[in-house]
C-alpha cells in the first residue's frame, strides 16, 4: 500500500526551532519525527510513501540519499509554490503515479491509531475517502465532525463554543482517498482539503469517519513536542523500539544519577548533574552542577554548569552559559548562545 505524507508546511507554530530545518525532521527521542510517522506506516502495510515537500525540500532529500527509511520506499513530490492540504496530495498521487487506495497523514501527527483497520472501514464503505476521528476535552480549538451512525459525514462546525459543540470528535490528520476522491482538486493549484474536497465529498454522501481508539498528538507546537516526547520516556508511544533509559554516554555509568531519561550516543555528562524525565539527544554536554528536569535537549547542545533547564526545550547546538535559568516552557533556538547567568521564562528566543 502507499502513502502521502504532508511535510511542507514552514512549521511556524515550532519557531524558532524550525528557522532552518523542517519540524518533521527535528528528532523525536532518538529518531526524526519523520521517522516515526514512516515507522508506523511500515507497522500497517504501507510500502511506499510520497513526501508532500515544499518547505526546504533538499534537507529531506539529503536526509534519505538511498531513497529509503524505516522500510519504506520514498518518492519526492515537491511544490514550486504552496498548494494548500488537497492540492499537495493531487500533486503528489499523480506524481507517483497512485492509481489505487491510498493513505494520507499528516507529517506531524504522531499516534498509535490502527491504520489498518480504518483502511478496512474504507473498504467496507465504498466511498471516496475516508477520515480519522479523535475526541479531545475541548472542541472550541478545533472544527469538530458531525458524523451519522453509518459513519456519513454530515457537517463540520468550526471551532464551536465548548458548552455547545455538537460532537469531541475532530479531523486527526489521518485519511483513506481513492484517487478519484480528488478530481475536483485542479492539479497545481492551491486547494483545501477542508474547505472544498471534503464538504464537496460530504454533498455527495462519499465521505465517511471513524473514530480511532488509542494516543494521538499534533506534534508541531513546542508544548506539544515536549508533551509527546515525555510520553515516550512513559511508553504511550509507539514507533521504532527505543529504550527509554539508553546509557550511551561518555565517561561514566550514570545508573544512580538519571531517571527516566533518554540519553543519545555521544552524550557527556559531566560531575554531580541532576537529569530527571527529560530527553538528551546525540552530542549533548550537561557541565558540573547542572539541572535538566522535564525537558528537551537537541543535538550538540551545551548545559553550563549550574544551569537549570526545567519544562524547556534547547535546540541544536545551543550555549547555555554557566548559571543561566530556562524554564517554563521556554524554547532556545538553534546555534543560540545565551547571556551568562541569563534567565529565560516562558520565552522564545530568539522571539
Amino acid at each position: 500500500m502507499k502513502a502521502v505524507v504532508l511535510v511542507g508546511g514552514f512549521g511556524s507554530r515550532l519557531r524558532p526551532l524550525t528557522i532552518d530545518v523542517p519540524k518533521q525532521m527535528i528528532p523525536v527521542v532518538g529518531v526524526t519525527m519523520l521517522e516515526r510517522v514512516l515507522s508506523h506506516l511500515k507497522a500497517h502495510g504501507v510500502t511506499e510513501a510520497v513526501l508532500a515537500l515544499g518547505y526546504l525540500p533538499d534537507v529531506f532529500q539529503e536526509a534519505f540519499p538511498d531513497g529509503e527509511s524505516m522500510g519504506v520506499k520514498l518518492r519526492y513530490s515537491v511544490e514550486s509554490e504552496p498548494l494548500d492540504t488537497a492540492g499537495a496530495v493531487r500533486l503528489a498521487v499523480e506524481t507517483a503515479g497512485i492509481d489505487s487506495t491510498f493513505l494520507v497523514v499528516n507529517g506531524d501527527i504522531l499516534s498509535t491509531f490502527d491504520f489498518t483497520s480504518i483502511v478496512n472501514f474504507h473498504k467496507n464503505k465504498g466511498g471516496l475517502a475516508t477520515v480519522a476521528l479523535t475526541p479531545v476535552d475541548d472542541p472550541s480549538r478545533f472544527g469538530v465532525v458531525v458524523s451519522d451512525e453509518q459513519g456519513r459525514v454530515r457537517s463540520f462546525v468550526e471551532k464551536p463554543p465548548r458548552e455547545t459543540a455538537p460532537t469531541s470528535l475532530i479531523n486527526a490528520g489521518v485519511y483513506v482517498f481513492e484517487p478519484e476522491g480528488l478530481d475536483m482538486a485542479p492539479l497545481g493549484e492551491p486547494t483545501s482539503m477542508e474547505r472544498l474536497v471534503f464538504p464537496e465529498l460530504a454533498k455527495s454522501d462519499q465521505l465517511f469517519s471513524l473514530e480511532m481508539p488509542g494516543y494521538w498528538i499534533d506534534a508541531g507546537t513546542p508544548a506539544s513536542l515536549l508533551q509527546v516526547s515525555l510520553d515516550i520516556l512513559r511508553g504511550k508511544v509507539v514507533g521504532k523500539d527505543l529504550s527509554a533509559l539508553q546509557r550511551a554516554v561518555t565517561g561514566r555509568d550514570l545508573s544512580q544519577t538519571e531517571t527516566d531519561c533518554y540519553v543519545g550516543e555521544g552524550c557527556v555528562l559531566e560531575d554531580n548533574v541532576d537529569v530527571r524525565n527529560s530527553v538528551l539527544e546525540s552530542q549533548v554536554t550537561v557541565c558540573a552542577q547542572a539541572t535538566v528536569r522535564d525537558s528537551v535537549i537537541l543535538p550538540g547542545a551545551v548545559i553550563g554548569e549550574g544551569a537549570l533547564i526545567d519544562s524547556s526545550i534547547v535546540g541544536h547546538q545551543a550555549f547555555v552559559p554557566p548559571g543561566s535559568i530556562v524554564v517554563n516552557g521556554s524554547v532556545i533556538s538553534r546555534y543560540a548562545e545565551l547571556m551568562p547567568g541569563c534567565q529565560v521564562v516562558g520565552e522564545r528566543v530568539p522571539s
